[in-house]
């Protein structure tokens, strides 16, 4: 039983050369996909919660905590993404690296990341969406307006299976058109953001910064482990190697200037969110639209949640579209069943794996309160993180990688900083969470021996060069 059988650049890249994904992204539509899965519930929930909870004002270095781990991640990545431009993201990076079970492993790992992530997103989605819309006098049936939960009389969030469905309509039509609508999103949802930096900055008091961290350097770095949700979405970028031109150069300029541009915006409005409103008055639910309430800036507050609508929905599209095309590239090498790789001729997409994708992201996102799942999705993104910062040293050792593509500067000190970063922010996570994602790892191993093992289209070329 060869458990660690792996996959060369050169089999990945023949294999992805006579696939039927279409060629049609450049570096800015690459970009503002990035920028549209970072940019979203971090910015416009998550804020609020960890300054009130975690950090106090010291939220700002929270933030550039978690936006250094994913700088050195993100440094790896571009350099697997550049040599090895093939859809899967680290699953197929694992696969060069480590072998087929861990690649099973990482594979089913980023099943949890967007899965879960989308479910998510949804549910904050919904929340917005019904806040706009009482606004204007009109309410759902408390029955369905969230999660399962009779104590509260909620049993269904149909708005939130409702934009699932719309999202995944949207991905059935080809990746050119889900890109253009996530540009003019993106490009809606950074104008909105400019205008809270632009009206608040006039309303900041220095005094709120005082004490600058009340919680101690223990609350910033728990802070910052709970604004890792917020830098979530860069790698997703990875899994477009397919659909794009030139990857080689396209992908590490796209995940850097994501990464770079988002991490200034999330400083910019962390500060002006500390210095305009008492860090102990910000556990609400909408923490840039209340800022704005509070300095009566109540005409903002209102394109402020008009833009929370519109971010949240370009990462619940890039999110679901990662996971499709995560599907896609396990389903090719057998490890999960052949559908879920069988492309569309027309609108050369995966149909079949994106309605499956829809369907379960809206039974999690419909039916189950989601609570602290954030933190679930986050140990499972930090699990990836740090396989990619030691597949780059195996990469290297390997010499597979042509010299000629982006490579990780100050080898090996850039991947061990990933590694140590997000291992440190991955152990300030709940015990539960940790062993919750134990149990979804020990699932995983029992399908891929049910199943993947013996479907793994390497077994199957194993056996027939034994056989020859």
């Amino acid at each position: 039983m060869n458990l660690f059988r792996k996959k060369s650049i050169h089999l990945l890249l023949s294999q992805s050369d006579g696939n039927k994904l279409k060629k049609e992204l450049n570096a800015f539509d690459l970009t503002m996909l990035g920028i549209g899965a970072i940019i979203g519930t971090g910015i416009f929930v998550l804020t609020g919660v960890a300054a009130a909870e975690h950090a106090g004002p010291a939220l700002v270095i929270s933030f550039i905590l978690s936006g250094l781990a994913c700088a050195f991640a993100a440094l790896c990545y571009a350099e697997f993404a550049s040599s090895v431009p093939v859809s899967g993201s680290a699953y197929t990076y694992s696969y060069v690296t480590f072998g087929e079970l861990f690649a099973w492993i990482l594979g089913w790992d980023l099943i949890l990341e967007y899965g879960l992530a989308s479910s998510a997103v949804a549910s904050g989605w919904s929340g917005y969406f019904q806040g706009l819309l009482a606004g204007f006098g009109i309410h759902f049936p408390t029955a369905l307006t969230s999660a399962y939960d009779p104590a509260k009389g909620t049993y269904i969030d149909v708005p939130a299976i409702i934009i699932v469905f719309l999202i995944a309509f949207l991905l059935t039509q080809g990746v050119k058109k889900s890109a253009r609508f996530n540009t003019v999103l993106v490009i809606i949802k950074i104008i909105v953001i400019l205008l809270f930096i632009g009206v608040g900055v006039w309303y900041v008091k220095p005094e709120n910064w005082a004490p600058f961290m009340p919680f101690g350097f223990s609350g910033v770095a728990t802070g910052a482990a709970t604004v890792f949700f917020a830098y979530i979405g860069f790698d997703t970028v990875a899994t477009a190697a397919e659909e794009v031109r030139n990857p080689h150069k396209n992908m590490p300029i796209s995940i850097i200037a994501s990464l770079v541009v988002c991490t200034a915006f999330y400083i910019i409005v962390s500060l002006i969110l500390t210095g305009i409103v008492p860090y102990d008055q910000l556990n609400v639910k909408n923490p840039v639209a209340f800022a704005l309430n509070y300095i009566n800036q109540d005409w903002v507050a209102g394109f402020i949640s008009l833009g929370a609508i519109v971010g949240i929905t370009t990462v619940l599209l890039v999110m679901m579209y990662g996971q499709t095309r995560l599907f896609y590239a396990i389903s090719r090498d057998g490890l999960l069943p052949k559908p879920f790789s069988k492309i569309s001729k027309k609108q050369q997409t995966p149909i079949v794996n994106t309605w499956v994708t829809c369907v379960l992201v809206s039974v999690f996102a419909g039916l189950v309160p989601l609570g602290k799942l954030a933190e679930l999705t986050n140990i499972g993104t930090l699990f990836a993180f740090m396989t990619v910062s030691i597949g780059i040293l195996y990469l290297r050792k390997s010499k597979q990688a042509t010299t000629t593509r982006f490579r990780v500067p100050f080898v090996p000190v850039i991947p061990i900083l990933s590694f140590g970063c997000c291992l440190y922010l991955a152990l300030q996570l709940p015990g539960l969470t940790w062993i919750s994602f134990f149990i979804w790892l020990l699932i995983g191993l029992i399908i891929y021996f049910i199943y993947g093992y013996k479907h793994s289209k390497l077994e199957k070329s194993d056996k027939n060069d034994h056989v020859a």
